[in-house]
This record gives C-alpha cells, sequence and structure tokens, in this order.
C-alpha cells in the first residue's frame, strides 16, 4: 500500500486525517523528534516535514532523527524547494504552485527534482498547491512571489481546483500559510470540495481544535496543524486537535 493510500484508509476510517507540520528550522533536532514523539502518540495520523524558507543545514539529520523515532507512521516532505529531498521520507507531495504564475513553482522545479525523487525511491504525490489571503504576508507569499487568491473569492479557487484535478494531481492543498492571521475560509473550503472529486487539504493559521473541527465539517479530508504546536505544545493539546479532526471514532 503506497502512502497516499494509506492517508487516504485513514480519511475514509476517521472521518478527516490529521497532519502535524514539523518546521526544522523551529526547534532543534531533540526538540522536534520530542514533537514528532508527542504528535504520533495523541492521534496524528501522518507528519509533514519541512518548509518554505530554511536556514538550517541539518534537513537531512532531522529528518532521518524524525523516522528513526516514530518509524510505523507515514512521514511526508513538504517542500520549499529542491534542497528539501531526503531518502529518509516515505513520501514527498509533489507541489505546483497553481495559484500563482511563477513558472519555477509550477514546473521548473519539479524537472530539477524529479530525477532525486526517483533515485532515493520516495514516493511523490502529485499536489496542487493554492496559496489563499490571509491577511498578512507569510513566508511562502514572500518567497514564492505570487499572489494569494482572494478570500472572498471562492470560485478563483475552485477554478484552479478543478484545473488540477484534470491535470491528474492527486490532491488540492488550500493554504493560508505558516503564521497566517486568517485561515482558509469555510466557504471556500465547501465550494472547493463540492467541484472537484480529489481529496482537498487545508492549513495556515489553524489555532484551536474548534477550528479544526468546522474545516473538516465543510470538506477539508486532511487538516494541517504546525504554528499552533511551536512553542511547547503539551500532549492534551494535540489530543484535542486529534479529537476535533477525528469525525468519526
Amino acid at each position: 500500500m503506497t502512502t497516499f493510500e494509506r492517508l487516504q484508509r485513514v480519511r475514509d476510517e476517521r472521518g478527516a486525517g490529521f497532519l502535524a507540520l514539523l518546521d526544522p528550522d523551529r526547534q532543534d533536532k531533540e526538540d522536534i523528534v520530542r514533537r514528532a514523539e508527542i504528535c504520533v502518540a495523541e492521534g496524528v495520523d501522518a507528519l509533514l516535514f519541512g518548509g518554505s524558507f530554511l536556514i538550517s543545514t541539518n534537513f537531512e539529520g532531522m529528518i532521518r532523527a524524525v523516522k528513526r523515532a516514530v518509524p510505523d507512521v507515514p512521514l511526508v516532505i513538504f517542500p520549499g524547494d529542491t534542497t528539501q529531498i531526503s531518502a529518509a521520507a516515505d513520501a514527498i507531495l509533489f507541489l505546483s504552485m497553481i495559484s500563482g504564475r511563477n513558472p519555477a513553482l509550477l514546473i521548473g522545479q519539479h524537472v530539477k527534482a524529479a530525477p532525486a525523487i526517483r533515485a532515493h525511491g520516495i514516493e511523490p504525490i502529485s499536489t496542487g498547491y493554492v496559496l489563499v489571503e490571509s491577511g498578512v504576508q507569510t513566508t511562502v507569499e514572500y518567497v514564492s512571489d505570487t499572489k494569494p487568491i482572494p478570500r472572498r473569492k471562492p470560485e478563483i479557487a475552485m477554478a484552479h481546483a478543478l484545473a488540477a484535478e484534470y491535470l491528474g494531481m492527486a490532491c488540492v492543498y488550500l493554504d493560508a500559510g505558516s503564521g497566517a492571521d486568517r485561515m482558509v475560509p469555510v466557504e471556500m473550503i465547501r465550494a472547493v470540495k463540492d467541484y472537484v472529486s480529489i481529496p482537498v487539504i487545508v492549513g495556515g493559521g489553524i489555532r484551536q481544535p474548534e477550528d479544526a473541527r468546522a474545516r473538516v465539517e465543510a470538506g477539508a479530508d486532511f487538516v494541517v496543524i504546525g504554528t499552533a504546536f511551536e512553542g511547547g505544545a503539551d500532549a492534551s493539546r494535540i489530543e484535542a486537535f486529534a479529537r476535533a479532526i477525528h469525525t468519526q471514532s
């Protein structure tokens, strides 16, 4: 069974999948390993690893340490560029930033990354990445040099998501970005989910369990939590998110 098939099974069995994003720039190796262990113990279904902009030079060492600590849970790279590739991962989100018009992020980086992904034997999960206006300029908006989709224009997100499906992508990721002031609106999630047949991932700025639940109820197949767990999130908080996201026990 592929990693993506495992994630889809989790979605089917639990109502939605709970993904925790680990950013190697925001904690040292010991902290990131400890956070991964707590996340898995409290109900996280898979770990995303990476970031839009990395200063850390120990990406490889940190991802290997996480995989050793939690070998039975899918570890999926959420890459900011072609430097974030590792054979230690189970899969990689093969992101095409379809909300922007930067050719490097539509296809250029992918051509460079594809041979390395094949050589390392990493499972690519083709993903249409849609950046949504969040009320603040996030790192991904700055680094990508793209404009986010206006939050009050769900029809634009719908058209982009459908294009991703028609291009053969496995899923679409609606993201407000790390540290966003405002989350992806539930109205936009609902509109996109009703318009496409591929799974919808939602992340960015989700800080409370009830906000995560609202996005699942709007149609999110997977919810990504990152910033809310930084700075020493405890086990009970992670468990509360798991209960909110897993609408089927």
